[in-house]
């Protein structure tokens, strides 16, 4: 009897206040469970946190790693102390927009080139509160969105309006940069975010002006390659020039040489002629009177006429 009755308790449902009293039980758990997890807030490497008092209004930064909070009275925001790139180009799925997202440049004569360009910056440690409190707590994707990018493009239309077609995308590419960076770091130091490099990518010009660009760069080439061929045939002429001076230099030289040779062999061989004829003329006989012992040779004079013997 005790068994049945046993049974039939344990087969009763549970009342209404037990029932609430579990969930309850849950809810509290949950609670807590959630006010664990909500009371600390991972700050990444490379970023400094923003702690914000829902209640007081106050903030501080807070360094990378766990941030200890109050649950529903504290917020954190993170921002990039580490070097960050937000890059603007006109291929799809490059930069930090999938579309066209180059910049449209106006040059001095009224012109307009697309220009690629991508800036290397960070959040300033120091004044990692004031982006909070300037961008209303937005995240540092949506600032570059909105107040990075308009920033970026007036710089560059700025700068470039100060200059010609031509100067933007050959010789003085490299001041437009420079002026660039210069008002950048300006603009945006302001509201407290550091700008450390900017760097120009590729200029797209419209189908018309860059026709003319190729059209001017080929008479220029022509130009080039005409001042070349100039240049070469008057190498070769002064070569041709300076070998005819060489040869004749040389015969003069050759010419002096022989006359000489042929002077001092006239000079040399006077004497031996002169002494051949004298042989040719001697009749073999020797003079009647001699002196001394030795045979003395005949001159022209003497061989004129023949030598009696007394």
């Amino acid at each position: 009897m005790a068994m049945a009755e046993d049974r039939v308790y344990r087969s009763r449902p549970p009342k209404l206040p037990e029932i609430t009293g579990w969930l309850v039980s849950v809810f509290l758990a949950l609670l807590v469970l959630v006010s664990v997890l909500s009371s600390f807030t991972v700050v990444t490497p490379g970023n400094v946190g923003v702690v914000f008092n829902l209640w007081t209004g106050s903030l501080r930064t807070a360094p990378q790693g766990i941030v200890w909070r109050i649950p529903w009275m504290t917020s954190v925001q993170s921002y990039p102390v580490a070097l960050r790139t937000y890059t603007m180009v006109k291929r799809q799925n490059e930069g930090s927009s999938s579309d066209d997202d180059s910049i449209d440049l106006p040059t001095r004569e009224g012109q307009h080139i697309r220009q690629d360009i991508s800036v290397i910056y960070n959040t300033s440690i120091d004044k990692a509160a004031q982006v909070y409190q300037s961008f209303r707590g937005a995240d540092i994707s949506e600032i570059e969105s909105t107040f990075i990018r308009r920033t970026i493009m007036t710089a560059a239309q700025n700068a470039a309006g100060q200059m010609s077609l031509t100067d933007i995308i050959s010789d003085r590419r490299g001041d437009l940069q420079q002026a660039v960076t210069e008002r950048l770091q300006s603009d945006l130091g302001r509201m407290g975010f550091n700008v450390d490099k900017v760097n120009l990518g590729a200029s797209h010009l419209p189908q018309a002006i860059e026709a003319q660009m190729q059209q001017k760069m080929a008479v220029q080439q022509q130009a080039l390659q005409a001042e070349y061929e100039l240049q070469r045939q008057t190498t070769l002429a002064k070569a041709k020039v300076a070998e005819a001076e060489g040869d004749a230099n040389a015969t003069l030289v050759k010419a002096k040489a022989q006359s000489e040779a042929n002077r001092l062999l006239q000079v040399t061989l006077n004497a031996l002629l002169i002494q051949n004829k004298a042989i040719e003329k001697w009749n073999g006989e020797l003079p009647t009177y001699n002196g001394g012992g030795a045979i003395p040779f005949l001159s022209m004079d003497q061989t004129k006429g023949k030598t009696s013997a007394p």
